[in-house]
């Protein structure tokens, strides 16, 4: 049977926003996007629920995340001013202290955050790709899960290459239309040259999407040009031998061919004119982290200049543990402020765009999601906007990102199916989860 969605406006995101406007939905497809008066009469015998006023927009994409580390929420606080001890810590606490029970649950913790936010596809990096995906599943989200891939060795690049086949064979035996599979060479300091070029040939030759974190920080641009720093140091006891490329992280990873992949590349915020402009030509895409990049203390994104040069840009939350909440509206307001205080000023729909489309295109479901159009998949959300922080609206775009945030939703639909209404995830035990997070803080604490 067809539901009719309506509200005070629709915001396509692919067209200017509607005025009393409606949204179709058969099965998990969109039947019709307009005013409510024509979709109505489209739909004579249509389920009508109207929202009043509240705007219908598509689902948010976190087009970076790492959902499985939402157990760390808060965790890492005394160590953000130091990186190295940052990596080391959260490292620890995944690895040694974490059972994979407490991983999973972690995980979809993270999904129910991110579905009651708006959020409906994410790009979740991971190390236990299998929970993560099964988390995925249990909530109902949409997403590409990257099986991440460490190992700075290169003598044991083969080897650790090897271990990654093995785990994408596993992941794609339980992969679905909804949550699909990707590959993750964790960064270039994690990873040897070796093993990046063996992981960027795989995947091409097996078209899976992939996933870097890169340009992030100060340490690692010292890594890459000077082979000093906390990096360096750190593979020094480990008694790995390293010598460095003396170039950027953008002109190495397009070297090792990283960068034939068309990849989605995490943070990008020590890059040049040359960088960028490499990034362009290779059609690479940039997941921009800014509450994250600023909570680190890493430093700013040229937001601006990726967009002024056509570079695909979606937003991601990056980890609670680097964030603390996983909230695509007060990202793209935490960008769109942080940019106008700089130099560049992007608008509301820019923003809203980058937010939906820009990260569906990041995580390649732009021909699914991202716009509310006919025959779109139905990833859509119902965020309120009458609160007393919001009245009155006079632009519902203006009032969206300016003014809410993530609990300001409502109702999150994704390929049709009711996944948040009424305050409670569906068909997750929630208390459960929450009791099952504080008991895993207990045990780290």
């Amino acid at each position: 049977m067809i539901t009719i969605y309506s509200a005070r406006w629709v915001l396509p995101v692919s067209s200017a926003p509607i005025d009393h406007g409606a949204v179709a939905v058969d099965g998990p497809l969109i039947a019709g996007v307009g005013s409510a008066a024509e979709i109505a009469a489209r739909f004579p015998d249509a389920r009508v629920e109207n929202f009043g006023s509240s705007a219908i927009l598509p689902g948010l994409v976190n087009a970076h995340t790492h959902l499985e580390l939402t157990a760390l929420r808060g965790y890492l606080e005394n160590e953000e001013s130091d990186f190295f001890a940052w990596l080391r810590k959260l490292t620890l606490a995944r690895l040694e202290r974490m059972t994979a029970n407490d991983i999973r649950d972690s995980a979809t913790w993270g999904a129910c955050e991110a579905v009651r936010a708006g959020i409906t596809c994410v790009g979740d990096a991971s190390d236990s790709a299998m929970l993560s995906m099964r988390a995925l599943q249990e909530v109902g989200l949409r997403g590409v899960v990257f099986q991440e891939s460490f190992g700075p060795d290169a003598r044991l690049a083969r080897e650790n290459f090897e271990k990654l086949q093995t785990k994408v064979a596993e992941l794609r035996e339980i992969e679905t239309e909804l949550v699909r599979v990707g590959v993750s060479p964790h960064a270039p300091y994690t990873v040897s040259g070796p093993q990046l070029e063996l992981i960027a040939d795989f995947a091409q030759m097996e078209r899976l999407p992939l996933m870097m974190h890169a340009a992030e920080s100060q340490a690692e641009e010292e890594f890459l040009r000077e082979g000093r720093g906390l990096f360096a140091d750190g593979l020094a006891k480990r008694e790995i031998e390293w010598t460095p490329p003396r170039m950027s992280t953008i002109q190495y990873l397009h070297r090792v061919g990283i960068l034939d992949c068309q990849p989605l590349l995490a943070h990008c915020i020590r890059v040049d004119e040359k960088d960028i402009e490499t990034l362009r030509e290779t059609g690479s895409k940039v997941a921009h982290c800014p509450k994250s990049n600023a909570k680190l203390g890493h430093g700013r994104a040229p937001l601006g200049e990726f967009l002024a040069n056509g570079i695909t840009v979606g937003l991601g939350s990056d980890s609670v543990a680097s964030n603390n909440t996983c909230d695509l509206v007060e990202e793209a307001r935490f960008a769109c402020l942080f940019a106008r205080n700089l130099s560049f000023s992007p608008s509301a729909s820019q923003m809203v765009t980058a937010a939906t489309a820009g990260g569906a295109h990041c995580l390649g479901f732009e021909r699914e999601i991202g716009v509310l159009s006919e025959g779109s998949q139905a990833d859509l959300v119902v965020v309120r906007l009458d609160g007393a922080h919001q009245v009155p609206v006079y632009d519902p775009l203006t009032a969206l990102l300016f003014s809410s945030s993530g609990r300001d939703v409502v109702l999150t639909i994704i390929a049709g199916r009711e996944v948040y209404r009424d305050q409670r995830v569906i068909g997750v035990d929630e208390d459960r989860l929450r009791a099952r997070l504080n008991e895993i803080a207990q045990k780290l604490s």
